[in-house]
């Protein structure tokens, strides 16, 4: 199968560390799991991979997101809600926000069209490579 898009997540992004090492789950790996399930029904589910990365160099600004595709804009969003409560429906936006990415030719995303969560934390929008 291959996947002309990618959601990249980091798994690091809001770890704990104690003496250099991570300790418990991270933020990053607690919005992967409600993610992949909502990945496995999701209808554009062959169009996008979904891929864990260990960092992304958001680390001031957790959790951090990416979606990416050739020929199209790249985007890097941070400050993603990550309270319990608040998790799946933050899963969800991702999900809403990466079906309006593929919709686009140009990967742009307007502003007023981008789900709530992901209004406020991006972080880049990286031209495509021509």
């Amino acid at each position: 199968m291959t996947h002309q898009h990618t959601l990249f997540v980091c798994t690091t992004c809001a770890s704990t560390w104690q003496d250099g090492k991570r300790i418990g789950q991270s933020g990053g790996e607690k919005l992967l799991e409600p993610l992949q399930k909502l990945h496995q029904n999701w209808s554009l589910r062959d169009e996008f991979k979904l891929q864990p990365v260990e960092c992304m160099s958001a680390c001031s600004r957790p959790c951090a997101v990416s979606l990416a595709a050739p020929s199209k804009h790249t985007y890097l969003f941070g400050d993603l809600p990550m309270d319990v409560e608040t998790l799946p429906k933050t899963a969800a936006a991702i999900l809403d926000c990466a079906s309006l990415y593929h919709s686009q030719p140009d990967g742009l995303l307007p502003w007023s069209k981008r789900p709530e969560p992901l209004k406020k934390g991006i972080l880049a929008r990286i031209p495509p490579l021509s």
